[in-house]
């Protein structure tokens, strides 16, 4: 059978690519821009987080806006303002403009995942959910790979602004060819009908109906839920790790191992390769091993659980020398956290029996994980001035990390009924019993 429906998984996970390659331009161009301005420590922390402040404000109202205008116009919209964002970046001229652009491009960026997981959840039968949603978070380790190198080079041979002019214009690109080719898969020309039959009859899971049409499930509702508080807490605890090392891997490279800004781009790089392919492993596996049931009963959990104390391995980073060493524990670092996070969307969309609650849960729980990456650079530019070192930065992400294993486990073990009727089967999705 025909899989064209994966381009549909390219495309959303190049523009989760180009939306990082835009949030850690300002990391890797970092040295430059605090030496011309003479930012301190604490200023390129509040500047490294800038884009969160209004990203997590942005997410539930346009988590809440796919729903009345669809995917399409969101992520188009989205991508046109923060791709002009960054280009703009290059005109800004001290510490007021550089962070008027990035709450610009926190706005425009918030929408990307409420908007993609709507996508996925009608592009992709639930078996390939968790191999598809992967791959969309996997951008956030792709991006940052592929910005660091391009980033690094741009900046060492043309300088950081026009850089920032550059890595605006890619998104305009990617922007035509999404306008050109993406609709839903009921509309969708250049699909066969025995794909478009296999997507609608599978989304929901074999054997649920996918044509039920039940109102999306109220906020009030969902935040009654122990389920979805368990996907917030535990995005939380997965994300700062993963926006600690996005915004101060560069700078932690650059001081401990007295890197240029060339090889700093290429030594960030390389872990996250390698944790966009680990994480497709893992990913597949979660699909491959589980039984639809065990989906939808949230038996992902477990593998979310792992991924956390795989990442607890940061404590060790401060100490390793050894630069071979250090990229190891790097890479297996973020491979927790963001396989993790990745799957931690995987298991809203396992949890809940209406479709169309999953755009406003995805963006809730991106909101909990974007509120702790928020303060991450934050509080480590803190930490890191008044110690002088990252031992203790990186232990505040190990403790998060273990109550983030902890929540998964014990809150997200209740599937999330629809608040109004039911959605084919959905009534009858399976319960949790006492075992994980």
């Amino acid at each position: 059978m025909q899989r064209r429906r994966v381009w549909i998984a390219v495309l959303i996970f190049t523009a989760v690519i180009i939306n990082y390659i835009d949030r850690i331009a300002l990391s890797i161009a970092s040295k430059s821009i605090a030496a011309e301005y003479g930012f301190t420590p604490v200023e390129m922390g509040y500047l490294f987080s800038g884009f969160l402040w209004t990203y997590v404000v942005c997410l539930i109202p346009v988590g809440l806006l796919v729903e009345k205008v669809g995917a399409k116009r969101v992520i188009s919209g989205g991508i046109a303002l923060w791709s002009a964002a960054t280009a703009l970046t290059a005109a800004t001229a001290g510490f007021a403009s550089i962070f008027a652009a990035r709450l610009v491009m926190g706005a425009s960026e918030a929408s990307s995942y409420p908007a993609s997981g709507r996508v996925i959840r009608e592009w992709f039968p639930e078996k390939e959910r968790g191999l598809v949603t992967t791959l969309l978070n996997g951008g956030s380790s792709a991006g940052p790979a592929v910005g660091a190198i391009v980033t690094a080079g741009l900046v060492e041979y043309a300088g950081w602004r026009t850089s920032f002019v550059l890595l605006g214009a890619l998104g305009f690109v990617w922007l035509a060819a999404w306008l050109l080719w993406y609709a839903p898969p009921e509309e969708a020309s250049w699909l066969s009908d025995a794909e478009r039959n296999k997507i609608l009859s599978e989304r929901n899971g074999i054997g649920q109906s996918s044509d039920a049409e039940v109102a999306p499930s109220s906020l009030r509702y969902l935040f009654s839920q122990t389920s979805v508080w368990g996907l917030i807490v535990t995005q939380a605890c997965l994300v700062y790790t993963a926006y600690l090392f996005l915004t101060w891997l560069p700078t932690f490279l650059q001081s401990t191992q007295e890197l240029s800004t060339m090889n700093t781009g290429y030594l960030t790089a390389i872990p996250y390769l390698i944790t966009v392919l680990l994480s497709l492993v893992i990913a597949r596996a979660s699909d491959r091993f589980l039984s639809s049931g065990a989906v939808r009963a949230g038996k992902r959990r477990n593998y979310i659980a792992a991924m956390a104390c795989l990442a607890l391995l940061i404590v060790a980073a401060p100490f390793v020398s050894n630069l071979t060493e250090l990229l190891i524990v790097l890479t297996l670092v973020l491979t927790g956290s963001t396989t993790g996070a990745g799957l931690n969307f995987s298991l809203a969309s396992d949890l809940l029996g209406n479709p169309r609650d999953v755009s406003r849960v995805i963006a809730i729980t991106a909101l909990g994980g974007n509120f702790f990456g928020l303060i991450a650079p934050i509080i480590t530019g803190y930490v890191v001035a008044a110690t002088g070192g990252y031992q203790w930065a990186f232990a505040i992400a190990a403790v998060l990390l273990i109550f983030g294993a902890i929540a998964t486990l014990t809150m997200t073990r209740k599937p999330i009924a629809p608040e109004f009727g039911s959605v084919g089967n959905s009534s009858k999705r399976p319960t949790e019993t006492a075992t994980a």
